[in-house]
């Protein structure tokens, strides 16, 4: 990218992600206190942590922001519904929700809204459908982009990170399809300052990742990118 863009503070960006299994409530507050310090835009954790975070970041600038039907996005509409609400009761004001791919694949594009509209309409909270892009053709991309925004999310999201990662081009669609009605997140596999910086230039609003610290260094230290 041309050298106007290296200058870009990535860190309001950044969705400050811990989603490991095996996260535990010590390095959860150790997540918190990160994006706090770094100006991170959020905190993103699973669900069973999302009241920890809130009590954490109260009153804090990063959001609250948790996973809902992740990583599938094959439960079911009514478990998605009550998983989404249970979270905003803990404190999320962000969800990002996996939509179902196999219903996508398979057409049933009525029962994709109905998967996700409810949700948006229900819980008034920012809401950030997961794509899954890596498993999408083109054409099934935009679809699913549609049909989100029809149901009334906020951001159209990429990935999972646990099937592939975003790419420059797929945010680029997804810039293209949104014609700035919504955001867009790019999430999985940004492991560089200078990935980050080129998701951001081809539209990306967020970045979700769970190296946000390690990429501002790197900003720094680009001896620390290159060897990566």
């Amino acid at each position: 990218m041309a050298a106007d863009y290296a200058n870009i503070d990535i860190a309001p960006f950044i969705d400050h992600s811990l989603l490991l299994p095996i996260a535990t409530p010590e390095q959860i507050s150790q997540w918190c206190e990160q994006a706090y310090r770094f100006n991170f835009a959020a905190v993103c954790v699973n669900p069973c942590y999302v009241k920890q975070v809130a009590e954490l970041l109260h009153h804090k600038k990063p959001h609250v922001c948790t996973v809902i039907g992740f990583p599938n996005g094959a439960t079911t509409s009514a478990v998605k519904l009550y998983e989404a609400k249970e979270a905003v009761e803990n404190g999320a004001t962000e969800l990002d929700v996996v939509i179902n791919i196999g219903w996508l694949k398979a057409g049933e594009t009525e029962a994709v809204y109905g998967d996700i509209a409810p949700i948006c309409e229900e819980t008034g909270q920012s809401v950030k459908v997961i794509l899954e892009t890596s498993l999408l053709t083109d054409a099934e991309k935009k679809m699913a982009a549609e049909i989100a925004m029809d149901a009334g999310a906020t951001f159209l999201k990429t990935s999972t990170g646990w099937n592939g990662g975003a790419t420059v081009a797929d945010v680029k669609l997804l810039k293209e399809i949104a014609k700035d009605r919504v955001g867009i997140k790019a999430s999985g596999g940004i492991r560089t300052h200078q990935d980050a910086i080129d998701l951001i230039v081809a539209g990306a609003t967020r970045l979700g990742t769970s190296r946000g610290v390690d990429l501002l260094r790197q900003r720094h230290n680009p001896d620390k990118e290159n060897s990566e």
